[in-house]
């Protein structure tokens, strides 16, 4: 990743994660929406770009059967990069970022797994990294769903104060 962009794209670029392009939006929706000082994010799974420009899901199925707990953690570690390439196309500068407020976490959940808040630990932990303890902090639910788009194994979605 080029050191061009401001201080949380170098701070990602040295902790080893890349920013992708945004994810393909293929429905009637937006990928963010400011409201104020807010930026609403839609949600992102854990797709990633491919060598040959296609995203794909690298892991898909229910976590608790299909998909490990760890893989769990890392799809939804995925997918908060890629919520942050959704913010970046929105704000042009991730540095306007001034705090993650609340997280949304919906694990695709096989009957009788009651971890979900490990899966999305994985998104948390990722931004409370790149962002910091006190800006990268905030409110979340973690939400169990039987089926799942893609057969994506988690799903986030976030809302951010900006400047």
């Amino acid at each position: 990743m080029a050191e061009s962009g401001g201080v949380i794209e170098r701070r990602m670029a040295k902790l080893g994660v890349p920013l992708p392009p945004p994810p393909v939006v293929r429905a009637g929706y937006l990928p963010g929406v400011m409201s104020g000082n807010l930026l609403f994010l839609s949600g992102a799974v854990g797709t990633v770009m491919g060598p040959d420009g296609v995203e794909s899901l690298p892991v898909a199925g229910k976590v608790g059967a299909e998909v490990s707990l760890e893989q769990g953690k890392a799809s939804a570690r995925q997918s908060a990069i890629n919520l942050l390439a959704q913010a970046k196309a929105v704000l042009g500068d991730l540095d306007r970022i001034r705090r993650i407020v609340k997280l949304s976490g919906h694990v695709h959940a096989a009957p009788g797994f009651q971890r979900a808040p490990e899966v999305v630990n994985g998104a948390s932990e990722l931004l409370i990294e790149i962002f910091g303890e006190e800006r990268g902090s905030h409110a979340r639910i973690s939400l169990y769903q039987h089926e799942m788009s893609l057969g994506a194994p988690i799903e986030v979605d976030l809302i951010a104060e900006v400047d």
